[in-house]
């Protein structure tokens, strides 16, 4: 049986945000750009650079590389701090004003399972940069987010291995999302559009299996 490979610690985000964009980018390969992501970019540059400093007796690692063989994730931590007593604190920093949402926390929460593993002790929080607003918002790593964690690991690897993209929904989120034009959402989200959208998929499929018989 072939090893699968492992999933992006990013993936997390874009998933708690919205399945179908994680589909998109990660069982599909789609990405675009749009305002809100170059700046974003824009914004990780201070941290896209390996570099090690020290602040207030603190070793801060930027950029630092993270793994875990037991939840198959790979990915990279922003910052990482490592204090005089033992404690490791990821921080993840983010474009935008400082705000409360689940996508944030899976993926600094994910940063602080690897980082457990890789170093052998406890890390029970971190935090989220917010760029914009220069404020942290601490997250704790309680047992209710790292299930969260580890059932968006499962259905990410479902996803991937059965080659599924979540259907759209047309919300909010929607307008502001890279991926829009892509993704149609007021177009495949409706039901007047949703059987036409099942039926061409269905096609595409059976002309794969023609292709592969």
């Amino acid at each position: 049986m072939q090893e699968e490979e492992p999933i992006l610690i990013s993936a997390l985000a874009q998933y708690g945000y919205c399945t179908r964009r994680c589909g998109l980018m990660h069982v599909e390969q789609l990405y675009e750009e749009n305002p809100y992501t170059l700046m974003g970019a824009r914004g990780h540059t201070q941290v896209d650079v390996e570099d090690v400093v020290s602040v207030r007796g603190a070793r801060i690692e930027r950029a630092l590389p993270l793994w875990s063989d037991r939840l198959g994730l790979v990915g990279r931590a922003d910052v990482v701090e490592f204090w005089p007593d033992g404690t490791i604190y990821p921080v993840e920093y983010k474009h935008g004003p400082r705000r409360h949402n689940l996508f944030d926390a899976l993926q600094v929460c994910a940063q602080g399972m690897c980082l457990e593993e890789m170093f052998g002790c406890s890390v029970e929080k971190g935090a989220i940069y917010h760029i914009s607003s220069r404020r942290r918002r601490e997250v704790l790593f309680t047992e209710e987010l790292r299930t969260k964690v580890l059932e968006a690991i499962a259905d990410i690897r479902d996803m991937i291995r059965e080659g599924r993209v979540p259907p759209p929904v047309n919300d909010k989120r929607c307008p502001n999302c890279s991926l829009h034009d892509i993704c149609m959402p007021e177009v495949l989200a409706t039901g007047r559009f949703a059987w036409h959208a099942k039926a061409l998929y269905r096609l595409e499929e059976m002309e794969e299996e023609e292709d592969e018989s």
